[in-house]
């Protein structure tokens, strides 16, 4: 019941953000496409923060990383062909996947995200404006910079050149090592385990699903690459969502870890904390 009335309140608060970024797009004093849609997405995102303030969880955000590409490219897709088909999979099969593993994972409205919980606390009269702009804003741009060539390969790809075809199984990838390395981690904790899990992809890498979020943008980038010339800056939004990783999200995981997990600290020493590789011999580090 608790899940039920957070799934409600979470569609509620959607749709409603969909009709605002619709009337926003629409509207927008902009004959450039994507000017319009940037615009609809901020408006769209603003309405999410206020009803994540309402009902006091920053977490009614979470979904958006993943629901707000597939809208936006729709408005992108000018023709269908083999190419522009191609991206759409590979951004739905990306885009559901992440999705249904936020459904699986969401419990309900009074259970937050813990890293939304970390910044509460640690700056607590600068929280509203830490909750717009660092866990509601800078995401969507990210994102929206992310999609820039998806934007520009619907709109201009005709065909499926090496390039692309290299690009799209970049992303497929991608994606499957997120589905693998998320399905690895809930049958870990479904056992009830406490330990470092370092079975599966997590032995060669501590963070793979994040290793598959960060490929997925690159490949959409390489596709693009692949089909539309003059727009290599297109790839500052793959580069932007590297550099949120590293910085932010991978060094606070890593802190929580190290300190609610004794094993962890052993793991570090062994285990690549992005890319998956061969794990290290600790004993041999020890000697040099």
């Amino acid at each position: 019941m608790v899940r039920t009335k957070g799934y409600l309140w979470i569609g509620i608060v959607y749709v409603a953000a969909f009709f605002v970024a619709l009337g926003v797009a629409y509207w927008a004093p902009f004959e450039s496409l994507i000017l319009r849609v940037l615009l609809a997405d901020l408006a769209a995102t603003a309405l999410v923060y206020v009803f994540s303030c309402l009902l006091r969880n920053s977490s009614v955000y979470d979904p958006y990383w993943s629901v707000a590409p597939l809208v936006m490219a729709v408005f992108f897709v000018e023709r269908l062909n083999p190419a522009t088909v191609l991206m759409l999979v590979v951004l739905f099969f990306w885009g559901i996947r992440l999705t249904l593993n936020w459904a699986y994972t969401f419990k309900g409205l009074h259970a937050e995200d813990w890293r939304y919980g970390y910044f509460r606390k640690r700056f607590p009269r600068a929280w509203p404006l830490v909750n717009l702009f660092g866990i509601h804003l800078m995401p969507t741009m990210v994102v929206f910079l992310a999609m820039l060539p998806v934007f520009l390969f619907l709109q201009n790809a005709e065909t499926i050149s090496a390039v692309v075809a290299f690009g799209a199984l970049m992303s497929l990838s991608a994606a499957f090592v997120q589905l693998v390395a998320d399905t690895q981690m809930h049958k870990f904790r479904a056992r009830g385990e406490k330990g470092v899990n370092d079975a599966g992809l997590w032995r060669y890498s501590r963070h793979p699903n994040y290793f598959g979020e960060i490929l997925m943008w690159f490949g959409v980038y390489v596709m693009m690459l692949g089909a539309v010339d003059g727009y290599v800056y297109a790839g500052i939004g793959a580069v932007l969502n590297l550099a949120m990783f590293l910085t932010i999200s991978i060094p606070l995981m890593e802190k929580r870890l190290l300190a609610r997990k004794a094993d962890y600290a052993e793991y570090v020493k062994t285990t690549s904390p992005l890319l998956p590789l061969p794990r290290k011999d600790p004993q041999k580090q020890e000697a040099n």
